[in-house]
C-alpha cells in the first residue's frame, strides 16, 4: 500500500512511503520521498503506485492539507504529453522497411499519420499534434505531395518493399487483384470515370491494381481509368514490377476476373508462370471425359488434373479425347494449344453452391409467375414472348456445384495439384490488404482532383499499407488493435520547481506483447 502522512514538525511537508500491514500494524518498507507542495506530492504518489507489487492498493488515508501549514497547493503544470511508445513503434517500422531513403520528413509524417488515423491531408497535422509527434506545416505537407510525384517516391518505396520481401520471404509467387476507389465528385475527367462498381456506385472512380507477396505484403500498385476492364490491368502492373526489379521467373496468381486468353498468352510469352481461377462454365468441356466415364459423381476433396483448350482467335481448340478414360497429362511441348487445368470438388462448397442456386431458382420462378418484377434473372428465358424457367441451364448448374477450377502453365512435375490449389487460395491475402487500405487506412473516398495528386495519395497509402502489414505479420495483431493499445499510453513531462520530471503510463500486458514481438522497448 501507499502510506501518506504528515512529516514531523511544522515544515509543511508530507511523507510518501510504501507500507505493509503486519500483525495489525503498518510496517514501512520504503520511503519514496517527501513532498513540500501538492505538485511534488502528485509526482511522488505516481512513483509510489508504480513501485507497488501487483495486487496492492493505495491506502486511502487523510492527507494533511499543506495549505494549513502556509504552503499553497498548486498543481504542477504538464509541459508535454505524447504517445511516445506508439510513435517509436511506427518510426522504427518506417526505418526498418527502408523508407528513410525517401528523405522527406513531411512525407514520412503523412504516411505515419495515415497509419494512426486515416483522415484528410489537412487533418493529419491535428493527428500528429494529438499524439505529441513532430508535425510540419500544412503547406509543407501539400508540397510533399508534389515532391512525391516529381521525385518518384513510389519507385523508392517499391524498391524498399521488394528488398524487405526478399529478406523476409520470397517473391517467387506474387498475388494480384484489383479494386475501385470512388471520388466525391459529380463530373468525370480523363482518369476518374464511371465504371463497373461491385458496390453499384455511380460516382466517378479509378481502378487500382495491387501486387503483393504470399503474406499480403505490398510490392507494386498502379491506377487506371475508372472504366478500364479488370483484365486489362494485370499485364501493365506485372511488367512494371518485372522491369523495376529485373525479375525473369515468378508465378503470378490471380482470380477468374483476370482470366482472358490474351492475358494468359502474354504472361506465358513473358516467361512468367501463372495460376488463375477458371470459370465453372468451362467445367463441362474440361471434364468431358470424366462426365462420360463417371457421370456427375464426385467425392469430397477429389482433384482432377487435366487440360483446358486455349481460345485461338475466338475458336476453341479441342485438346482432349472424351473417348479416352484417362485424363491427359499436360505437356507444353505436346499440348501447345492447351493449358493445364486442375479441378477440385468440395462437399462444403457444393452445399453453399446449392443454397445459392436455390435462391436464384426461387427468384426465377417468382419472375416467371409474375409475382416479382425485376430484370431478367438467371435461369429465366423468353420463349414465344413469354418468360419460362430455363430448366436445362438450371440442371447443368446443379451438376457443377462444388467444383472449382484453376488454370496454369506450370507442369505437374514442377507443381503438384495440391500446391496449385493452395497457392491460389493465398489470394485472400491481397483481398485482406485491399480491405485494410479501404478501412484501416481509409484510401477512399478520394478528394484529390489532378492525376498527380491522386498518384501521390496512392503512394502514401501504399507506404502506410506496407507498415501496417509488416506490423501485423510480426505481432499477429491487427493494425487497429496495435494503434488502440499503444495510443493511450502517454509519456508526460511535469515541471516542478523549475525542473522537468518525466512520468509514463505502465505497460499493459497487450502492449508488452506487441513490444516483445517487435523486439523493442521504451527508449
Amino acid at each position: 500500500m501507499v502510506f501518506v502522512r504528515k512529516a514531523p514538525g511544522r515544515t509543511g511537508s508530507t511523507k510518501v512511503q510504501l507500507a505493509e500491514r503486519r500483525d495489525g500494524r503498518d510496517v514501512v518498507l520504503e520511503h519514496v520521498g517527501t513532498a513540500r507542495d501538492e505538485a511534488e506530492l502528485a509526482v511522488l504518489m505516481s512513483v509510489a503506485r508504480r513501485r507497488m507489487h501487483e495486487g496492492q492498493e493505495a491506502l486511502d488515508l487523510e492527507i494533511v492539507g499543506l495549505e494549513d501549514e502556509g504552503v499553497p497547493a498548486r498543481p504542477a503544470p504538464i509541459t508535454s504529453k505524447r504517445s511516445a511508445l506508439l510513435w517509436q513503434v511506427l518510426t522504427e517500422a518506417y526505418t526498418r522497411l527502408g523508407f528513410g531513403a525517401v528523405d522527406d520528413e513531411a512525407f514520412a509524417q503523412l504516411v505515419l499519420a495515415r497509419v494512426i488515423e486515416p483522415t484528410s491531408k489537412a487533418d493529419s497535422v491535428r493527428v500528429l499534434h494529438e499524439i505529441g509527434a513532430p508535425a510540419v506545416s500544412l503547406r509543407t505537407m501539400f508540397r510533399a505531395l508534389q515532391r512525391a510525384q516529381e521525385r518518384d517516391y513510389r519507385a523508392t518505396i517499391a524498391t524498399a518493399c521488394f528488398q524487405h520481401a526478399m529478406t523476409n520471404g520470397d517473391v517467387s509467387l506474387v498475388l494480384y487483384d484489383v479494386t475501385t476507389l470512388y471520388f466525391e465528385a459529380e463530373d468525370e475527367d480523363a482518369l476518374r470515370k464511371v465504371g463497373y462498381s461491385k458496390e453499384r456506385r455511380v460516382d466517378p472512380q479509378i481502378v487500382v491494381g495491387l501486387l503483393v507477396d504470399r503474406r499480403g505484403f505490398p510490392l507494386e500498385i498502379g491506377c487506371f481509368e475508372g472504366n478500364k476492364a479488370e483484365t486489362l490491368t494485370i499485364i501493365p502492373i506485372v511488367k512494371q514490377f518485372q522491369d523495376r526489379h529485373g525479375i525473369a521467373d515468378m508465378v503470378v496468381v490471380a482470380d477468374a476476373g483476370m482470366l482472358s486468353s490474351k492475358n494468359l498468352r502474354e504472361l506465358d510469352e513473358a516467361g512468367l508462370r501463372f495460376i488463375v481461377g477458371s470459370r465453372v462454365t468451362k467445367a463441362p468441356k474440361d471434364l468431358e471425359s470424366h462426365f462420360r466415364w463417371h457421370g456427375t459423381a464426385f467425392t469430397d476433396g477429389q482433384v482432377i488434373d487435366t487440360i483446358t483448350p486455349r481460345d485461338q482467335r475466338g475458336i476453341l481448340v479441342k485438346s482432349s479425347d472424351p473417348k479416352t478414360k484417362a485424363e491427359p497429362v499436360w505437356d507444353p511441348a505436346v499440348h501447345a494449344k492447351s493449358w493445364r487445368a486442375v479441378w477440385a470438388y468440395s462437399t462444403k462448397r457444393a452445399v453453399r453452391d446449392n443454397k445459392t442456386l436455390t435462391l436464384q431458382e426461387n427468384k426465377a420462378r417468382a419472375v416467371v409467375a409474375g409475382e416479382k418484377a425485376a430484370r431478367t434473372p438467371r435461369f429465366v428465358k423468353t420463349r414465344n414472348g413469354s418468360t419460362v424457367l430455363d430448366e436445362a441451364s438450371l440442371g447443368r448448374a446443379r451438376e457443377l456445384v462444388g467444383l472449382k477450377g484453376y488454370v496454369t502453365n506450370i507442369p505437374a512435375t514442377v507443381m503438384p495439384p495440391s500446391e496449385v490449389i493452395s497457392s491460389y487460395h493465398d489470394l485472400w491475402h491481397v483481398e485482406q490488404s485491399f480491405r485494410m487500405s479501404k478501412t484501416d487506412l481509409a484510401a477512399r473516398p478520394i478528394f484529390h482532383h489532378t492525376r498527380d495528386a491522386i498518384e501521390a495519395h496512392l503512394t502514401i497509402v501504399f507506404a502506410a499499407l506496407a507498415i501496417a502489414r509488416d506490423l501485423q505479420n510480426t505481432t499477429g495483431m491487427s493494425i487497429k488493435k496495435i494503434i488502440t493499445t499503444l495510443r493511450p499510453l502517454q509519456q508526460i513531462t511535469v515541471r516542478i520547481a523549475g525542473h522537468d520530471h518525466l512520468a509514463a503510463d505502465p505497460l499493459t500486458p497487450t502492449a508488452k506483447t506487441i513490444l516483445d514481438s517487435l523486439q523493442t522497448g521504451p527508449h
